[in-house]
């Protein structure tokens, strides 16, 4: 991943000079007298900035830049010093204090310069504070020193699709006998996470250690009526291409159980399982794998599903995929961008329609400053794995320094890619150009050149996303390969979540409208997955995954060694 950072717009200087003289003294010989060395105070104080590194929300123990003062004086040292609440000087180097925020901008500091005699010269600096090309941050054009970027409402739904995750994930036969868990129980908190978001708003987060968050309940991120269940395609249809409540256009799976044909019908299916294998250990029966071996994680069935890996990735489609992309960014784009959205909100309705599009991509402000190693959180600095504490107060702010989601996925594909894949910089870069687009026209609308690149901008970031998406499911593809290989039976767990996750991941592509992937494309490729891993004909399924992997390259035009590789 590279950075692309914007030079500094401007930096105002301000220079004042003191001067200083000395007197030689006379004698009755009335001898010329021998001037004294005089000694000038050091004179213009500027600070050259760091390129791009003040900007707003910038990162605490940030070098915003190097002072620099004139002396006339050879030899002589310079030292600085500042009193400002924001900054500290070390050296000759500028920079931000921990805990410090830049929210406005332009800001003064007033730097201090003494030479070897104690010549002193104190200056007032003023420093503009840029918004950064990599950086998704933008100020109001409505409210002096505010933000224009909300989209608290999908972050909330990414924590409540990790919750979810985490609460199936908790539930094996050892801890539901140790606490005396009962289906009933079970069924009550899934259908409470899924659907009745006042109900568990003031729960505190058990998906991640709360401790260093800035928000440690729902409530925190948003006060009510952020279900997950409003936002699942069909239930929010306002803007969708399609009506995903008529059975048969939501494609790729086949047995819903008693439930409707649709993507909310297979969630609701897929729960139902759960409690049911829940049930099955309250009554005393041993849940078995296809192999006759007992199951230990009631979320995965004798058929090799995982289904805390199949909902997750299927509501990372049938929700963040489909709404970011089938809604925010495709009807959502015509929105006005004129005057403030609801008349008191601090952004434009377009600005907030494409916020939110982009908050359910999942992705930091700072996203760009990550590597692909620390996104994935593989390797790389420590306070970079995943999170960072990107306005160093000290705490993780689950609206801008955490990453949620499909834009997790994006830097792990482009980390395995043998030839350069940049999935996530080519969906951050555009979502940014796009977002700037906006930010720029308004409060007046864009005009027909502006939003043509716009649609250009958000083509470039939902390809990426779908490809990031689409390299995934390959992943998947490769790692069933790899347990069928060494021994679906040894390997039953293992094969149960990749399955599972490439199943998951797959059935994301019809909820875009833009997605290259044709309709017969995607009827034949889960023809090739079907439901459940076929462990009667093993040659044979692989073959079919070998020739849906097949569709997925030549749809998406991945090179041929990625395809192997990842």
């Amino acid at each position: 991943m590279f950075n692309m950072r914007k030079s500094i717009l401007a930096t105002a200087i301000l220079a004042a000079t003191f001067g200083l003289t000395a007197c030689g003294g006379s004698s009755d010989k009335k001898e010329t007298p021998v001037a004294e060395p005089v000694n000038t105070a050091p004179k213009d104080i500027k600070v050259t900035l760091t390129d791009g590194a003040l900007f707003l929300g910038n990162v605490a123990g940030t070098t915003a830049g190097t002072i620099s003062a004139t002396d006339s004086d050879s030899g002589d040292t310079l030292t600085f010093t500042t009193t400002d609440e924001n900054f500290e000087i070390s050296g000759s180097s500028l920079i931000l204090k921990s805990g410090a925020s830049i929210d406005s901008e332009t800001v003064d500091v007033t730097i201090s310069v003494s030479d070897n005699v104690n010549a002193v010269v104190e200056e007032t600096v003023t420093l503009t504070v840029s918004q950064l090309e990599n950086y998704y941050g933008f100020n109001s054009k409505f409210e002096e020193n505010k933000s224009a970027v909300s989209y608290s409402g999908q972050i909330a739904r990414h924590a409540l699709l990790n919750e979810v995750k985490k609460y199936i994930g908790t539930l094996t036969v050892a801890h539901v006998n140790d606490n005396n868990i009962t289906a009933e129980q079970v069924e009550s908190h899934l259908n409470a996470l899924f659907a009745d978001y006042d109900s568990i708003a003031e729960n505190e987060f058990t998906f991640t250690d709360i401790t260093n968050l800035k928000q440690k309940t729902f409530a925190d991120i948003a006060s009510t009526g952020k279900s997950l269940k409003g936002k699942i395609a069909g239930n929010d249809s306002s803007k969708q291409t399609k009506n995903w409540l008529v059975e048969g256009t939501f494609i790729g799976w086949t047995d819903f159980g008693s439930e409707l044909k649709t993507p909310e019908g297979l969630l609701n299916h897929l729960f139902s399982v759960i409690v049911s294998q829940v049930q099955m250990t309250n009554d005393g029966e041993q849940v078995s794998d296809y192999y006759g071996n007992p199951i230990s994680k009631l979320f995965i069935t004798p058929e090799g599903l995982d289904l805390q890996q199949l909902v997750q990735k299927h509501l990372l489609g049938a929700i963040m995929f489909s709404q970011g992309t089938d809604d925010y960014l495709e009807d959502g784009l015509t929105s006005d961008n004129t005057k403030q959205d609801k008349d008191t909100k601090p952004y434009t309705s377009l600005e907030h329609q494409f916020d939110e599009g982009f908050g359910y991509f999942g992705a930091t402000r700072d996203y760009l400053a990550y590597t692909d190693e620390e996104i994935a959180k593989k390797s790389g600095r420590p306070e970079y794995q995943g999170q960072h504490d990107t306005n160093g107060d000290l705490l993780i702010d689950l609206n801008s320094e955490l990453i949620f989601g499909n834009s997790a996925n994006a830097g792990k594909r482009d980390r395995g890619a043998v030839v350069a894949t940049d999935f996530s910089a080519d969906a951050m870069n555009a979502f940014i150009a796009g977002r700037k687009i906006i930010s720029e026209a308004a409060p007046n609308a864009l005009s027909d050149s502006e939003t043509e690149e716009l649609n250009k901008q958000r083509d470039i970031a939902v390809d990426a996303w779908e490809k990031a998406i689409a390299a995934t499911v390959v992943h998947y593809i490769n790692a069933v390969l790899i347990d069928l290989d060494n021994g679906a039976q040894e390997n039953f767990t293992s094969l149960a979540k990749h399955w599972s996750e490439l199943k998951g991941f797959a059935l994301n592509f019809q909820f875009s409208p833009f997605s290259p992937m044709s309709e017969s494309d995607f009827a034949k490729l889960h023809i090739l997955v079907g439901d459940k891993p076929d462990l009667e004909n093993i040659v044979q399924y692989k073959e079919k995954l070998i020739e849906a992997s097949d569709i997925i390259q030549a749809t998406y035009d991945f090179n041929a060694e990625n395809v192997v590789n990842w």
